[in-house]
């Protein structure tokens, strides 16, 4: 096994001291502040030490490679952007303080997702529907490295679905702006150029993340293996069990503690350390 170790700055100090712990025989760097440790084992001083020293790290097999991948499905909300739009489109209304906790706590898994999306977007009744595109054009901003991640899949010919419990407005102006191959997410519903507070058709909500992943990845005949799921909160879990890899990227530790990786400190392009 590699041991992939990665962040903002790494220091010789802790890179020494992990290549200690887990009986690595060889230093290798890869890019700036990224170090790829050869034929590593796991040890359980490592993962506080790479807390402490605020590093990403992750055992790898040395046969891991993006030509394997087909398809890559990504959560849009703080994960593809850096904000959570609804809670930006709340802000709107002088409503944040009322949405966001609303938000926060269906992404910790506390409460059900349809059911916190149905009270959010209740809320923004009667708000203008240039609003969407004043967070769009002032708020929205792509996370770190995410167009050099998804530039990098599309060399690879690698499919990539953009997956949301948002609103289609955002993912219909990304899909272009990104060259995405596929998006899916819920539709607001507005009426005289005002959003009326309700949702559209069925909601996107977790499973709906993973039968859309599961839909795809079937039609375009490739194994779970073959899979890379990317998200950030509890309605993503459905979606990243049906991935062969999962990455819990600046997530909650409940998205944490159930996927194959984590990418805590590190931009979204940090996922392609990974592959050898």
């Amino acid at each position: 096994m590699y041991l992939i170790i990665q962040g903002p700055s790494v220091e010789t100090t802790d890179l020494k001291q992990l290549a200690k712990l887990s009986g690595a025989n060889g230093i290798e760097q890869t890019a700036p502040n990224v170090f790829r440790l050869s034929n590593a084992s796991p040890h359980p001083e490592i993962a506080a030490r790479c807390a402490q020293a605020q590093l990403d790290f992750a055992f790898v097999p040395e046969t891991q490679t993006l030509s394997r991948i087909g398809l890559v499905v990504m959560d849009m909300d703080s994960t593809l952007i850096t904000i959570e739009h609804i809670d930006e489109i709340a802000d709107m209304l002088q409503l944040k303080p009322q949405v966001a906790p609303i938000t926060a706590s269906a992404m910790r898994g506390e409460i059900d997702f349809a059911e916190s999306l149905t009270r959010r977007v209740a809320l923004l009744a009667g708000l203008e529907q240039d609003a969407l595109q004043r967070v769009y054009d002032k708020r929205l901003q792509l996370s770190p490295g995410a167009e050099r991640w998804v530039a990098t899949l599309q060399q690879h010919n690698i499919k990539t679905l953009l997956v949301s419990g948002g609103f289609s407005f955002f993912t219909d102006k990304l899909k272009p702006r990104l060259k995405l191959d596929y998006t899916a997410a819920n539709t607001m519903e507005i009426v005289d150029g005002k959003l009326t507070g309700k949702v559209l058709g069925s909601i996107v909500d977790a499973q709906g993340k993973a039968d859309h992943l599961k839909r795809l990845r079937d039609q375009l005949g490739l194994r779970r293996e073959q899979v890379i799921a990317i998200g950030d909160g509890a309605n993503d879990l459905k979606m990243l069990g049906e991935a062969g890899i999962s990455v819990a990227y600046h997530a909650k530790p409940v998205v944490r503690a159930q996927t194959t990786y984590t990418i805590d400190y590190s931009g979204l392009d940090a996922v392609l350390n990974l592959f050898v």
